[in-house]
């Protein structure tokens, strides 16, 4: 299905399951009591995944660095305010994306979010060139087109595998606003890949 391949598009992996929630709370709770090699553990576990999402946001690598760094300090610090309601990994997120959004603000790079996310990607060119004969691809060029609010909740869905009630939370909007967009984003992902030669999709 084409869900598969949207995910192959964001580079997903999927170690995410009961057992690791579980895990993950628990680490929290060690956190909460200066456990160090807790706080080593978590680190290590999503710190790939959160740079690459706070990447997105502020398309500086080295600004990227310092906020992931933030973030799990101040997961480090405010372990004990944790609540089980919601996934770590979803408080994680929520926490950089309020730094990565506090960042591109101060910085004044871009007049907001959108045109954050909307810089061009370097490599994206030399994709254009042969994107046509991966269909993978096709699907990213496509998913660069989308807005950068659209281009969130897939990201958030997808790749993070968050449920819309997390994406919800972490974004900071109503739940019916993350399923308006989650709708309107397929919607026009849909038409884009259309417009691709890649059509008679489910996403």
């Amino acid at each position: 299905m084409i869900t598969t391949q949207i995910r192959s598009a964001f580079k997903v992996s999927r170690p995410d399951n009961a057992s690791a929630s579980a895990a993950d709370a628990e680490l929290i709770e060690h956190i909460a009591a200066a456990d160090t090699q807790a706080m080593r553990a978590l680190t290590a576990r999503y710190n790939v995944r959160v740079f690459r999402y706070v990447l997105r946001m502020v398309n500086d690598r080295t600004l990227a660095d310092d906020l992931v760094s933030e973030t799990f300090f101040e997961v480090w610090q405010h372990a004990n305010r944790f609540e089980r309601r919601a996934k770590v990994l979803t408080w994680i997120l929520a926490v950089a994306r309020h730094k990565a959004i506090a960042a591109v603000r101060h910085r004044r790079v871009h007049e907001d979010l959108d045109q954050a996310h909307d810089v061009p990607d370097p490599a994206e060119n030399a994709e254009a060139l042969w994107f046509k004969a991966d269909r993978t691809r096709v699907i990213r060029h496509s998913l660069a087109k989308l807005s950068r609010s659209h281009r969130e909740v897939l990201d958030l869905v997808y790749y993070h595998e968050q449920p819309i009630e997390s994406v919800a939370r972490i974004i900071g909007v109503p739940l019916n606003t993350v399923k308006t967009r989650m709708f309107y984003a397929r919607k026009h992902l849909a038409a884009l890949l259309a417009e691709a030669g890649i059509d008679r999709v489910a996403i």
